[in-house]
């Protein structure tokens, strides 16, 4: 991998960690990873998250209520939208379907899901989701809401076929850690039939750390082995993958374009 290797982590919790977000924030840096995306998964958390992202050159900021959170949903949108208008605001989410915890009911999730795709239009907005145990009801949703022209599936966990579903609407897919565990080969086939302008990768910090760093709190400046361990998958080089990944997160989610 050459040392001046760049990376964009396109999704990370970077606040309410054990160590202070500006440490995890140098680390990374030094590690090649200088892009960012701060990800909220309910209002405190997002907050946090534009707090982060209006202090540090490198972070960005998404808003957004999880659906594990989604019976909070009317308590907590209108800040929630108070915060897509402030500044390195570059996605809604993560929102979303999570059937395989179910702690919110799942018509819950699906109205707090609907809102927040109606969001993402109304502001002209990327929409980040998280889908677990879910695809025929995420699939539904966005079929009937229209998915925004700027869709990523974070931490995408489906196979080859529900990654051509997801492609098919126009959507993205944002590889995870997981893309590296042993037993993670369908994960693996989705990537291998993703085109490269159509992926990123992503830490999922404090989650998800990927081979050799399982067992540990995860790190955006472990995002290079996520990055080795996708283009194995996508028989594609190491610097190859971080310049498509960079340049793809950069278009749509901060505006930046790296030459």
């Amino acid at each position: 991998m050459n040392a001046r290797t760049r990376w964009a982590d396109s999704h990370c919790h970077l606040t309410g960690l054990d160590e202070d977000a500006d440490v995890v924030v140098d680390r990374a840096v030094a590690a090649g990873v200088d892009v960012l995306v701060c990800v909220g998964t309910d209002l405190e958390s997002s907050h946090a998250a534009v707090e982060l992202a209006q202090r540090r050159p490198e972070v960005w900021a998404a808003v957004g209520l999880h659906p594990h959170d989604a019976s909070r949903w009317d308590v907590e949108a209108d800040g929630l939208e108070e915060l897509l208008a402030q500044p390195r605001v570059v996605a809604v989410g993560e929102c979303g379907l999570d059937y395989y915890y179910g702690h919110s009911p799942a018509d819950v999730q699906q109205a707090a899901f609907r809102a927040q795709i109606r969001r993402a239009h109304q502001h002209d907005l990327p929409l980040v989701i998280h889908s677990r145990d879910a695809w025929d009801d995420t699939f539904a949703i966005l079929n009937a809401e229209g998915a925004p022209r700027r869709t990523i599936f974070h931490c995408f966990t489906g196979d080859a076929e529900i990654a051509r579903m997801a492609l098919d609407l126009g959507a993205f897919l944002s590889f995870s850690g997981i893309v590296s565990f042993k037993n993670a080969a369908d994960v693996r086939g989705a990537a291998a039939v993703a085109p490269l302008d159509r992926v990123l990768v992503e830490t999922d910090t404090p989650y998800l750390a990927p081979v050799p760093h399982r067992g540990r709190e995860n790190r955006p400046a472990y995002l290079p082995d996520v990055g080795a361990a996708l283009a194995a998958a996508m028989g594609e080089s190491v610097d190859v993958i971080a310049r498509a990944t960079r340049a793809t997160t950069e278009s749509l989610l901060t505006g930046l374009h790296s030459s």
